[in-house]
């Protein structure tokens, strides 16, 4: 294990986290808010002690898989350690263990909220609350491979470590390149949401706010009703933004390259709009004797399903009041998430497509022992590590969700409360069903159960194993 390697990594992280910390401090002060101060030195110790940390990147620099896990990992610790203070010492969440939940919420991308009264926080906290989706949803080290001068074969492995999906590809031949690609693509959606919610009346404040959570695919909202006092073509635009956020982003980068056909010939995508229409249709269906309009029925169900399936966890209505096999189609969705290479969370689209395929080859197989069939993605043979890790990947996340479960049960709250705030946790979504409703929240559970769902979130955002590394003592070894 290369530590020196490693400690310049997160220096530039903290130097990083330390220039948006700025952001809050001017928003503050354009609303005469006085916890601009601490959000100022917050961002000036935070970036001094970053530059002290990568001032130096050492003779003997090493970047491997090992230590490009470890660094992704403990990246994401600090980042959530750092932007939990100015919120704890402001006084907008006086619990510095609530802040945590709050940031790592944030940054994770998940969009659970310990908070029973949104309104109240500054609007300075209520910025960085919400900026911390934008940061997390494509990931701050995607952004340092644009900065720090590191070989292509190194920034692969920090690439790989945060970037959600079975498999990662360049979408041109140099990682800094791909990482640039990606941002420009995420800015540029980022600010066509913009002009579209402007468009609408929104004001710039609430705009910026709700544009960040549907870009990084987070869900806090900046009123406790979130979307639902919004009028129907905001909720429109942020249902169709969410759903695009959504999308794996190489499907964006071949229409740029007009490759059109390619683009539509990715079979993730296809599924992915196919699930989303159907069970939009569904929803809405099942909510017609209940709503009554089918037009609403229509919007309040696509709106959800693509808050639900990308992950978001924006809402324009209590869904938990909806029929049940509606409420259950939502779960199911929480599972199954977004697109690999999106902002979204999740298993993925992709892996659910893979485990398909092999139930489908095994099938096969039983039938005829002695056929010779390989799974397809895309027209393209799927490598055996890669469906092998897909395999490994789900029994872990099972064990997990097993777990954390068994962990948070020691809490008393009702099984729909307790499964459903560990499912939308692992999987990054946000709202559950029953106490943690989309109109309820997660500030009564103990210490010990938001320790559990801050693992939860963080091991679902990083894929689970860069975070469970740090558990392993050969990681450490050097």
């Amino acid at each position: 294990m290369n530590y020196r390697s490693i400690t310049y990594i997160l220096g530039w992280i903290m130097r990083v986290e330390g220039a948006f910390l700025f952001l809050p401090v001017i928003v503050a002060l354009i609303y005469g808010e006085e916890v601009w101060t601490v959000y100022l030195a917050s961002a000036v110790l935070t970036l001094a002690a970053g530059t002290l940390l990568s001032r130096k990147r050492g003779e003997n620099f090493q970047l491997y898989a090992r230590e490009g896990y470890v660094a992704v990992a403990l990246g994401w610790i600090f980042m959530s350690l750092i932007g939990a203070v100015p919120l704890w010492l402001t006084g907008d969440i006086p619990r510095f263990v609530d802040a945590l939940f709050e940031i790592i919420s944030g940054f994770t991308t998940t969009g659970s909220s310990i908070l029973s009264d949104v309104e109240a926080l500054s609007r300075g906290g209520m910025f960085w609350r919400c900026f911390s989706h934008w940061i997390g949803g494509m990931g701050v080290l995607v952004f340092l491979l644009q900065i720090i001068p590191l070989s292509s074969g190194q920034t692969m492995y920090l690439m790989r470590a945060e970037s959600p999906g079975p498999s990662v590809s360049k979408l041109v031949p140099k990682v800094r390149k791909t990482a640039f690609v990606l941002y420009g693509i995420y800015i540029g959606m980022t600010v066509l949401e913009i002009l579209f919610l402007l468009l609408g009346r929104m004001p710039l404040y609430d705009t910026l706010c709700i544009t960040f959570g549907t870009a990084g695919t987070g869900g806090f909202a900046v009123y406790s009703d979130s979307m639902a006092g919004y009028g129907p073509y905001l909720q429109i635009v942020v249902t169709v933004f969410m759903f695009l956020f959504g999308v794996n982003f190489s499907f964006y980068y071949l229409l740029l390259t007009k490759r059109v056909k390619e683009a539509f010939q990715i079979e993730e995508v296809r599924a992915y709009f196919a699930l989303f229409a159907a069970s939009s249709v569904l929803i809405a269906l099942n909510l017609l004797p209940q709503l009554g309009n089918l037009a609403d029925s229509l919007r309040h169900a696509a709106f959800q399903v693509s808050s639900i399936m990308t992950t978001t966890g924006f809402a324009t209505v209590d869904f938990d009041k909806w029929p049940e096999f509606s409420r259950m189609l939502l779960v199911l969705l929480m599972f199954v998430g977004a697109c690999a290479g999106s902002t979204g969370g999740g298993i993925k689209v992709s892996r659910v497509l893979m485990y398909t395929k092999t139930i489908k080859k095994e099938l096969a197989f039983l039938v005829h022992p002695r056929s010779v069939k390989v799974i397809l993605m895309d027209g393209k043979k799927m490598e055996h590590t890669v469906v092998r890790a897909a395999n490994i990947f789900l029994i872990t996340y099972l064990g997990i969700l097993a777990v954390s479960v068994l962990l948070v049960s020691l809490d008393g709250k009702d099984f729909t409360t307790t499964v459903t705030a560990v499912i939308t946790a692992l999987n990054n979504v946000g709202p559950g069903l029953s106490l943690v409703g989309p109109m309820g929240n997660f500030g009564f559970f103990s210490d010990f159960s938001k320790i559990v769902l801050m693992f939860d979130m963080l091991a679902g955002r990083l894929e689970i194993f860069p975070l469970l590394l740090l558990f392993v003592p050969y990681t450490w070894k050097k």
